[in-house]
């Protein structure tokens, strides 16, 4: 149940053309604290529970559990998440052996594009595509739970 993944801005929309899925994305946060982060998500037409622990000193690491639940209760804990509620378009992007996922984000984060790629070892090396930017992980700006508190448009 650990997650190790490296996150980087995205400095052109060119990773658009390699997509090879893309979908829409709402989330929510029943608490937004970085030790212990509890996500409400709708994914296109599925809901989910996640639970992230605090990321280790390089913030590549951390404990994830996540669980798929009924839409109709998914849409009913939205209500009851902070203020602050995320919109993004993921698109998948294949390199090499893994794949990004590139976030487009709406409302209040709206001009933030971050692209993600979850690693075996934190030390894994990967193909960087010439669209990604500099490497934001273990910036907390760029957590999903502290940018529905902190948008990027009020930086």
């Amino acid at each position: 149940m650990l997650e190790i993944e490296r996150k980087f801005l995205v400095k052109s929309d060119a990773f658009k053309n390699e997509a090879f899925s893309q979908s829409e994305i709402k989330q929510g946060y029943l608490n937004s604290n970085p030790s212990r982060a509890v996500r409400i998500r709708i994914h296109n037409d599925k809901g989910y529970l996640t639970i992230k622990g605090k990321s280790d000193e390089s913030g590549t690491t951390r404990f994830e559990w996540e669980k798929e639940i009924d839409l109709t209760e998914a849409n009913a804990l939205l209500k009851l998440c902070e203020p602050g509620a995320i919109s993004k378009t993921r698109y998948e992007v294949k390199a090499g052996e893994h794949t990004y996922e590139v976030d487009e984000f709406y409302d209040d984060n709206q001009g933030l594009w971050l692209a993600e790629i979850e690693l075996k070892d934190a030390n894994e090396a990967f193909i960087k595509p010439d669209w990604l930017g500099d490497e934001v992980t273990g910036d907390v700006r760029y957590y999903n739970s502290q940018l529905s508190k902190n948008p990027f448009t009020k930086w």
